[in-house]
């Protein structure tokens, strides 16, 4: 709240400069001001803007570098999110007994790839990318590729894996510490 109040501050100060200076220039080009303002008047006004100009600039960078924190965190804790995620699956892919041939069709299934596009990838005809994923479903005990996306989905919803991710905070900041050596704790 603080800082709102101070952004604001020096964006009203800077507001109040540009008038100024462009209520100045356009007067003496109009000739709408006779009597010009004091020296004195004018260097206060000037030093105004300065002010604004310096506080602004540092503000920017204190929210630019906060920004960039967060970005790190957020990729730290989608990297957590990735790495769990990955550990479901490889569960459930132990526990139906795929084959590696199976493991490889159900995640190009949970990616959201096409029979055709899963296909082509392998270099198999349809048929057997078809074959395939019958397999799993059979092993899966589901009816299709939404349940099959659901078995993954209430995976990761499982309190064991929840509580797990309850000590992501440390866990991005162990990350952050690894993507950034030179990291400073969070103000």
């Amino acid at each position: 709240m603080r800082e709102r109040t101070i952004i604001a501050g020096a964006l009203g100060v800077l507001a109040i400069c540009a008038g100024f200076f462009i209520f100045d220039i356009l007067s003496s080009m109009t000739g709408w001001r006779s009597k010009p303002i004091s020296w004195q008047a004018r260097e206060v006004i000037e030093i105004g803007a300065v002010v604004g100009l310096v506080l602004g600039l540092v503000l920017g960078g204190l929210a630019l570098r906060r920004s960039r924190v967060r970005h790190l965190e957020a990729e730290a804790k989608l990297r957590l999110v990735s790495i769990a995620f990955m550990e479901v699956v490889e569960e459930y892919f132990a526990d139906w007994a795929l084959t590696p041939a199976e493991r490889d069709v159900a995640l190009f299934v949970i990616k959201g790839l096409s029979t055709a596009e899963i296909a082509t990838l392998r270099g198999t005809s349809e048929g057997t990318i078809k074959a395939q994923t019958n397999a799993i479903y059979r092993k899966a005990e589901v009816s299709g590729r939404a349940q099959l996306l659901s078995q993954f989905i209430d995976g990761l919803m499982d309190d064991r894996l929840m509580a797990q991710m309850s000590d992501a905070p440390e866990a991005v900041g162990d990350a952050l510490g690894a993507a950034r050596p030179d990291a400073r704790p969070i103000i």
